[in-house]
């Protein structure tokens, strides 16, 4: 299997890159973002692009895939919804229609995120505009689609997020983390877990086009 990730400098990419790596299906990793990784691995290829909108240069280097892992994303906090809107939607339905055109047999997942709000209604910008996104994905003629809404995710084997605040926050809720899954397990993940379960679903179908914590932890129960 050869798959394309973007956002491998996320905590959800370094998860997903991870388990390809140490995945034997797994061929080639080529990851695409505007920064490189700074991992060195025989199936690792990196492309480097400044302006993710602009792939044009590089389609070339982007045929012959069978599946895209799509980790990029932003928080919410202080951004208007045109700002917003602009690096969740716009960017990732611009991707991925450059994905759909060169590998039409290709499996997409997409990381959302817990609470998205399919009706594009709601009160919540980030919610919204989530849900717009999905929606958007699904009407398009990959061989599949999958949304990942994973809700807490705790890093494991050196992920680690890139917000100094988040960093802090992980670090104190580690040693209460197996209690709170214990308490709470639809609520939690490992990002073990939802690396590993984002190959599975491309590897044998996902049980449904949308997953929610619960699913996502069925497809890899913890180590």
């Amino acid at each position: 299997m050869k798959v394309i990730l973007f956002g491998a400098t996320g905590m959800v990419g370094q998860a997903v890159l991870r388990e390809c790596l140490l995945a034997p299906d797994v061929e080639v990793v080529l990851c695409v973002g505007r920064a490189p990784t700074g991992q060195q691995d025989p199936k690792l290829r990196e492309l480097v692009r400044p302006d993710l909108f602009d792939l044009a240069p590089v389609e070339a280097e982007l045929r012959g895939y069978d599946a895209c892992f799509f980790c990029l994303g932003v928080s919410s906090a202080g951004m208007t919804e045109e700002a917003y809107r602009r690096v969740t939607y716009d960017l990732t339905l611009s991707v991925a229609g450059v994905m759909v055109r060169l590998n039409p047999t290709m499996a997409l997942v997409y990381v959302s995120g817990s609470g998205t709000d399919s009706t594009e209604q709601g009160r919540s910008m980030w919610a919204r505009v989530k849900g717009r996104t999905e929606n958007a994905l699904l009407r398009l003629p990959f061989r599949a689609v999958y949304l990942f809404r994973p809700g807490y995710i705790q890093p494991m084997h050196g992920v680690t997020s890139r917000t100094a605040l988040y960093r802090a926050i992980y670090l104190g809720m580690g040693p209460l983390f197996p209690l709170w899954r214990a308490l709470a397990p639809g609520l939690v993940s490992t990002s073990e877990q939802v690396g590993r379960a984002m190959l599975e679903v491309v590897r044998q179908r996902g049980p449904s086009r949308v997953l929610e914590v619960r699913d996502i932890n069925a497809l890899a129960p913890s180590s």
